[in-house]
């Protein structure tokens, strides 16, 4: 997968991955994929309705070791 840029919001508590990945979006441009990592296990559930929301698509998800990773095309 061809990656625009990486958020790096671990240790960050609700709603801070959210407030940054909302900054980062800014940053890539449509169509492009922002790969977020979090350690907030309410990320997953934050960041998903967040992408509906926003028109962009969740293209993946995945955890690792307590690291939860998206992969959020911007619409």
């Amino acid at each position: 997968m061809n990656v625009a840029k990486v958020l790096d919001a671990k240790g960050l508590a609700c709603p801070m991955p959210i407030v940054r990945t909302k900054k980062a979006m800014k940053e890539v441009e449509s169509g492009e994929v922002l790969e977020v990592h979090a350690t907030d296990a309410g990320a997953k559930s934050d960041l998903t309705a967040w992408v509906k929301s926003g028109g962009h698509e969740l293209l993946e998800d995945q955890e690792d070791n307590g690291v939860y990773k998206f992969w959020i095309k911007k619409g």
